[in-house]
């Protein structure tokens, strides 16, 4: 498996992320440590969070994915064998937001505290911050960089034209620039990512981490009705995928999945891989069995008609 670099920062991974948004909600510590130990067993090394995962389960106020990803490296001794990549300026509690040069400096080193690391690999702007001057934030990050608290940033959520903007202040005042953005992208949410945001990121060597690869579990094929909504937790977040385009976007899958000894889920995810210009899309697996097929997806080679059958059912373009 060749890796792939993140932007310009000199960090390799392999072409996959795997997402801690569920560790601490859809599963437990237990669990959690045995997904991440199957992953690395398998030889991938990149790993996604978050300060503010998992926030929205009942009783939990933030941290928890870190808390428990810094646990596994205590544990496992496998800081050397993985990339972390985390974010900051969700909301963490009252006054607990935002990318200013205060903020970013305190919720850093709650976040080394929780992984239990020296450093965090990827460290991601999780959303634009209007409120905080562009050059404030990028000093802060280049100070970080500096102090070896940081190997390389990372913009999520932004705009085209503030990534831009962020991109000429980073060459302008010779701070850190954004290596990475991390966008909604799949097969299904096409559009966001391409009409704006790929050809600045192809333009700039902007490595691109996505988020949502299977659309909220979508592209697994394990939602076709909306009888089939309630099999999760996070079953109501793909109804709006239940129309003509989305269960067209389902029999191509199945159809390439079928001709590949494979499943939706591998395929949909090795569309996303073979897209010139991205790095590593994020997914999520709640048990050992889910990863064996995002594990599958790494070792699959689409060709140029599987390709083009999956771009066309999933045009946005009408």
């Amino acid at each position: 498996m060749e890796k792939r670099e993140l932007g310009k920062s000199g960090i390799k991974v392999n072409p996959f992320a795997l997402g801690g948004n569920v560790f601490g909600w859809t599963i437990d510590e237990k669990t959690s440590f045995e997904v991440l130990d199957a992953y690395v067993d398998s030889g991938l090394d990149f790993i996604d969070t978050a300060d503010v995962y998992s926030a929205w389960a009942p009783g939990n106020k933030g941290g928890e994915s870190e808390t428990i990803i810094g646990n596994w490296l205590q544990k496992s001794g496998k800081r050397d064998k993985v990339v972390i990549a985390s974010k900051v300026g969700m909301e963490m509690g009252p006054g607990k937001k935002g990318l200013s040069k205060a903020y970013i400096s305190k919720a850093v080193e709650d976040s080394l505290k929780r992984l239990k690391t020296d450093y965090i690999d990827l460290y991601q702007s999780h959303r634009d911050d209007k409120d905080t001057p562009l050059e404030e934030t990028l000093s802060i990050y280049t100070e970080l960089i500096k102090q070896g608290k940081v190997r390389a940033i990372g913009a999520s959520n932004f705009e085209a034209t503030r990534l831009k903007e962020a991109l000429e202040v980073s060459k302008k005042n010779g701070f850190a620039a954004y290596q990475t953005l991390q966008p909604e992208y799949n097969l299904y949410d096409r559009e966001g990512y391409e009409k704006d945001l790929e050809p600045l990121c192809r333009e700039n060597n902007i490595g691109v981490i996505t988020y949502y690869s299977l659309a909220s579990g979508f592209l697994t094929g394990k939602y076709r009705s909306e009888d089939d909504l309630n099999k999760s937790k996070r079953g109501q977040g793909v109804k709006k995928y239940l129309n003509d385009r989305g269960l067209r976007i389902l029999k191509a899958l199945d159809k390439v999945a079928s001709n590949h000894n494979s499943s939706p889920a591998s395929v949909a995810i090795a569309w996303v891989m073979a897209r010139t210009g991205i790095t590593a899309p994020i997914a999520s697996a709640t048990s050992t069995k889910q990863l064996k097929d995002i594990v599958a997806a790494t070792e699959l080679r689409l060709n140029s008609q599987d390709i083009e059958l999956l771009n066309n059912v999933s045009n946005y373009i009408e």
